[in-house]
């Protein structure tokens, strides 16, 4: 049974007024600004108002997914993420399937998965599991939104896709239940949501962009991009995550997340682009720069995460909001 996080910590005018509002069910939430996209307030609070359609929280009513106040403010701050997005993306190319390519075989930006690679310090790759659990613990659930809105080619390649994602209907098998052995063989809390108090703004917008995407349908062709990218870019990092965890210790069970993504995500990224993209294209000719800008963007947010925490390890102190030690010491 799924089990509902507990509400997280405020960080700020927003997200204080907004939890409020979900456990009293009164009270307006605090106005929003125009820089949203590494704000910590903003982050948190769309990341809990997006839970709020995925497992809900401890003690707040399922009917608040649609309260009136929330859904204002997930408003706010979707708008203010989407214009922050668009403007740093610039003007997107109408050729999806050159930008993709592009942005699959590109060297710009930061490496994350190499500098793990090649320093495979402990303390770095714990903190990595934590960032990144807050996507992987809903793996391909986001995705999924795209499904009843898809028909013909694109829809049977995102069931492809997605069916592996869930391990093909195997229990266990699914690619978040293989994310928490990784936590657990790597000594942390595989529970849902544990970690959330840690994580900064820059970690939480990569996933809450995944939920702007799929939880608007005029934003079904961003969302085409996004995963379309994310299948394309996923076989080199995950192989070489794959070895780091390997050089401290961690054995075959904690790395077969990795392993089997660098096993099924060589097919999705063929199928990603000839199938699902350019399936859609088929139905939607005009579509190529909304795909195109789902990808750009999924380049930015993860590009931003990126160089926050190899700042970070370089510095030698935490990446988390808070050492991981001090968290681990209490769970």
């Amino acid at each position: 049974m799924l089990q509902p996080s507990c509400l997280p910590s405020p960080r700020g005018p927003v997200s204080a007024s907004l939890i409020r509002r979900l456990r009293t069910t009164r009270g307006v939430v605090g106005p929003v600004g125009d820089a949203v996209l590494t704000d910590d307030d903003a982050q948190l609070s769309l990341y809990v108002i997006h839970e709020l359609s995925y497992r809900g929280f401890d003690g707040v009513p399922e009917w608040m997914e649609w309260d009136e106040e929330v859904v204002r403010t997930r408003r706010r701050i979707e708008t203010a993420m989407e214009s922050e997005l668009r403007d740093r993306v610039g003007l997107v190319p109408a050729d999806a399937r050159s930008v993709l390519r592009r942005l699959a075989d590109g060297t710009d930006g930061p490496s994350l998965s190499a500098h793990l690679a090649e320093h495979p310090v402990p303390g770095h790759l714990r903190e990595f599991a934590v960032h990144r659990s807050a996507y992987q613990q809903k793996e391909a659930d986001p995705h999924s939104w795209a499904l009843p809105r898809l028909s013909g080619r694109a829809k049977s390649a995102l069931v492809e896709i997605q069916s592996d994602e869930y391990g093909r209907g195997v229990p266990g098998e699914a690619h978040a239940e293989l994310w928490a052995t990784t936590m657990e063989e790597l000594g942390l809390d595989p529970t849902y949501g544990r970690y959330t108090d840690l994580l900064p703004g820059a970690t939480l917008a990569t996933g809450n962009l995944i939920g702007l995407f799929g939880l608007q349908r005029r934003l079904l062709p961003a969302l085409i991009g996004h995963l379309a990218l994310f299948e394309m870019t996923s076989t080199g990092p995950m192989a070489r995550y794959s070895r780091a965890f390997g050089e401290i210790g961690v054995g075959p069970r904690g790395r077969r997340f990795f392993d089997v993504h660098v096993v099924a995500d060589a097919h999705h990224e063929v199928i990603a682009l000839t199938e699902l993209v350019d399936g859609y294209l088929e139905d939607h000719p005009t579509a190529g720069r909304e795909i195109s800008f789902g990808a750009l963007a999924l380049a930015e947010v993860e590009a931003t995460f990126s160089e926050r925490l190899l700042a970070a390890f370089r510095a030698g102190r935490s990446s988390l909001r808070s050492p991981l030690r001090a968290e681990a010491a209490s769970a």
